[in-house]
């Protein structure tokens, strides 16, 4: 049977203040209405039934992640330490397979933008299909809008079957000239949308990936705790997929955006007729190009451009768009009382 694993973890620091380590971005209204986690059960609920849907989160997160998604707290598996992708995956996967031996999962992130859900469940659904008749780890490709630095890139191979390649090669977050060689060779950005059977992960785990390897009878008996311990955080790409010769990619068709910086709500929210995105109550006058988020507060911006202005938690941020992707060096240079939110 096909089952979803959906990873929900993350510390909730890309979109502060708004974004906290109790409130990350998959449980914000990023993109429209609903978090992205709601979002993201939306998008799959139709394609298994929600008891096949598996979230592996932290403790923090379980009890407001189930209470949005709206899954009951046997669906969520609660990571002892955050050791990346490749671990939390492993473990969801055999915990399919634990209630289901012929378990094929499919992998996606709860904090997804995915702008046409009929054609990303026909795309899932084909992933499934190809992974469990070819036996291969499927990666989803998604046809690239941009030429975008902050992704990485799959560099398709010959083809298989009708819609399915081998994988040429991975390229993980290039610079731009890179980018451009790569949209020239026909490359597609690599989603994080995966798919495989349980017996052919563990098998490739187990001959591809040291990282997971030795730990790996640690989980087969259930000591969880000790096979978090044992293992070497690592990426699911990094573990399996760039060392694998059981590799196929498929292209999704589907406008996918991962969200991860406040400068992305340009692409996934609309924007005013001078290119502004505007949430809560913010003004613009003679302004253009911003990102303005207010919870509560009144916002006014007058004759400026290319900004991000943020009011929540107590916390004012106004930061150039450009840059947007480096939070991380901003957050890192303020003071704990400042940067700590209540």
């Amino acid at each position: 049977m096909e089952w979803v694993v959906i990873l929900a973890g993350g510390s909730g620091t890309r979109f502060w203040p708004l974004s906290s380590p109790r409130r990350p971005k998959q449980l914000l209204p990023l993109a429209g209405e609903i978090p992205t986690a709601v979002a993201a059960v939306e998008a799959i609920e139709s394609l298994v039934p929600r008891e096949r849907i598996i979230v592996v989160t932290g403790a923090e997160l379980a009890g407001p992640l189930g209470e949005a998604m709206g899954l009951p707290a046997a669906n969520f598996l609660i990571e002892p330490r955050a050791a990346s992708t490749a671990p939390a995956l492993v473990w969801a996967t055999l915990e399919a397979k634990r209630r289901d031996p012929a378990a094929c999962v499919l992998s996606m992130h709860a904090d997804w933008h995915l702008g046409d859900g009929f054609a990303f469940r026909r795309t899932a659904a084909f992933a499934l299909e190809t992974a469990q008749r070819h036996d291969r780890l499927v990666t989803v490709g998604v046809i690239p809008t941009r030429p975008e630095t902050g992704y990485g890139y799959i560099v398709p191979g010959d083809e298989l079957v009708p819609g399915v390649r081998a994988v040429a090669r991975f390229t993980e977050k290039p610079d731009l000239t890179t980018v451009h060689q790569l949209l020239a060779e026909g490359a597609l950005w690599n989603s994080g949308l995966f798919a495989w059977t349980a017996d052919r992960l563990v098998k490739e785990v187990r001959a591809h990936a040291p990282e997971l390897r030795e730990a790996l009878p640690l989980l087969e008996r259930g000591d969880v705790v000790g096979f978090f311990r044992a293992v070497t955080p690592v990426a699911i790409d990094v573990a399996v997929f760039e060392r694998s010769a059981h590799v196929a990619t498929i292209p999704g068709p589907f406008p996918w955006d991962d969200i991860g910086t406040w400068e992305a709500l340009t692409r996934v929210r609309e924007a005013d007729a001078h290119g502004n995105v505007l949430v809560g109550p913010v003004h613009a006058v003679d302004s253009a190009n911003n990102v303005a988020w207010s919870e509560g507060v009144p916002i006014v911006l007058s004759g400026v451009k290319d900004l991000v202005v943020v009011h929540a938690n107590g916390r004012i941020l106004v930061l150039a768009r450009d840059h947007a992707g480096d939070m991380k060096r901003t957050l890192e240079a303020l003071p704990p009382n400042v940067r700590d939110l209540p």
